[in-house]
């Protein structure tokens, strides 16, 4: 099938491999971008990628919380200049109040919920007005914690990266200290338990290509997968991970250190899941298709 310069390029930002292999990946798998990743790393030429990676949208994030109860919002603008600026800073800081205060289902819910000047929704309305661009609510999440627990909750780049943590015990500078690991390493899971076994399975079946790929002597190439996916697990799971201000323990182990037990974790970054065009290199990626 043919391939379109708009292919290579969205394979070859996720993967950052070169051009001519991002090509030679999707024409492998008849353009499937999933299975040519997947090529990619059997050849040892791109690493898995996080879900973070496609991040353009612009905007800012913000945490409040009150009592036993904190929410996690995005609100997005269409340049970072009205992401700036007074007027969407404290449009953002009024929604996320007001969705701790009200609990909102969801985002519909959350734009009919009432203010002084009407609704969420025509706040909003009047913050496009005042900007010039589209203010809106993308996504929020309202967490709930018992009287023993400890919010930890920490704001990245100004908003840019925004990590809410909930630990059992343990106190609320442990819990920030989470928070800013959060932000700072993205993990995928709390733990090795939350990983379904079709992802492990996948992955193994990955790791072991690469490994055959390599040239390993046969007998030792389950060990090395399993070596692999050991490594891997430790990179994506947060309990797991090598906490950013103590490389010596785990993040399990830093929080039961200080006698708690992690419970959840959300992390937002602005944009992350939005494709924004690219056409920067269009005319270099259509070059090397036409060879």
């Amino acid at each position: 099938m043919a391939i379109k310069a708009s292919q290579v390029m969205e394979l070859r930002k996720k993967s950052g491999a070169g051009i001519m292999d991002a090509k030679k990946a999707l024409v492998e798998t008849d353009g499937d971008m999933d299975k040519a990743m997947d090529y990619l790393r059997e050849k040892g030429i791109a690493k898995a990628a996080k879900k973070s990676d496609r991040i353009a949208a612009e905007g800012l994030t913000d945490i409040v919380v009150d009592g036993n109860t904190a929410a996690i919002v995005e609100l997005n603008s269409e340049t970072d200049f009205v992401a700036a600026s007074d007027p969407f800073k404290a449009a953002l800081n009024d929604v996320a109040k007001k969705i701790v205060e009200n609990k909102p289902a969801d985002v519909d819910a959350a734009l009919e919920i009432k203010t002084d000047n009407g609704t969420l929704g025509e706040d909003l309305t009047e913050t496009t007005r005042q900007t010039g661009e589209k203010v809106s609510l993308r996504r929020f999440a309202v967490v709930d914690k018992a009287d023993g627990d400890n919010f930890g909750a920490y704001l990245h780049q100004g908003g840019r990266i925004a990590a809410l943590v909930v630990l059992e015990g343990a106190d609320e500078a442990t819990a920030k200290d989470v928070a800013m690991h959060v932000a700072a390493v993205n993990p995928e899971f709390m733990t090795r338990d939350d990983v379904s076994a079709e992802r492990l399975d996948h992955e193994r079946k990955i790791f072991k290509e690469e490994t055959l790929n390599e040239g390993k002597p046969a007998k030792i190439v389950d060990k090395i997968v399993e070596g692999r996916l050991n490594k891997f697990l430790s990179e994506i799971c947060l309990a797991d991970q090598a906490f950013v201000k103590d490389s010596d323990k785990t993040v399990a182990e830093y929080v039961a250190s200080k006698g708690g037990k992690l419970k959840s974790f959300i992390r937002y970054e602005v944009g992350e899941g939005i494709e924004k065009k690219q056409s920067n290199i269009a005319d270099e990626v259509q070059q090397e298709l036409n060879r």
